[in-house]
């Protein structure tokens, strides 16, 4: 399968790790590993990372993603996140998804922070979309983001006020916002029933507006949206 991922679940709940694991695997994708605290996380990274031969059904070598719970043992608070920054910083390319109960603005931002591509942030609501979910965990791992719509709407709110954003439009904020969930500009005309046109002119004064010249690159979408968060 092209879009088949390599995946790595912490998560201290069983029933909740097998049932993504099945949710994964059913669709194609190798789950190599599946820990229950923070410290096996970052151990079992660390070592798929060094031994080619570790993990999964005899692909070794780093995963393409990790899906991580935010609170985890012992003390059910931050370890989940706290791995999941730490092992950003080790191992660039490895992509984490971050599941949590409710919106935590603290750590949703602390992880979007430190770099500009392969990260997630979702509430465990949204798992139960099982497509959209899937499609969140593909995305992360080649690169993309992937942003629950009620932290994005709670990151906005903190950033109403903020200079950075200040020239928007109403409407150029929310074509942003929904950057910001990782949709394509396909996807952001569907959802606010406009014309791709209308879309891409949206995206154009975004970059303009936020300074984000043609010499950036592709890397501009991700940067609007790195700015539109921690503004």
């Amino acid at each position: 399968m092209e879009d088949r991922v390599r995946v790595v679940i912490a998560e201290d709940s069983v029933l909740l790790r097998e049932g993504l694991t099945r949710l994964l695997t059913d669709r194609g994708h190798e789950v190599v590993a599946g820990v229950g605290d923070a410290e096996a996380l970052v151990k079992t990274i660390d070592e798929l990372a060094s031994d080619g031969s570790g993990g999964g059904s005899g692909s070794g070598g780093l995963p393409d993603v990790v899906v991580a719970d935010v609170r985890m043992p012992p003390t059910h608070t931050d370890e989940g996140v706290r791995a999941a920054v730490a092992l950003r910083r080790a191992y660039p390319d490895l992509g984490v998804l971050v599941l949590s109960q409710y919106v935590e603005e603290q750590y949703a931002t602390e992880l979007l922070a430190g770099s500009s591509h392969g990260v997630g942030y979702l509430l465990k609501d949204r798992v139960a979309d099982v497509r959209e979910f899937v499609d969140a965990v593909v995305r992360v791992a080649r690169g993309g983001t992937a942003l629950d719509p009620e932290v994005v709407a709670q990151l906005l709110g903190r950033s109403r006020k903020q200079d950075a954003l200040a020239g928007l439009t109403p409407r150029e904020r929310e074509v942003l916002g929904l950057m910001a969930e990782g949709r394509t500009n396909s996807a952001v005309a569907a959802q606010l029933v406009v014309s791709h046109g209308a879309v891409e002119k949206h995206v154009s004064n975004i970059f303009m507006k936020l300074g984000l010249s043609p010499s950036d690159g592709d890397h501009r979408r991700v940067l609007a949206v790195l700015r539109y968060l921690n503004s």
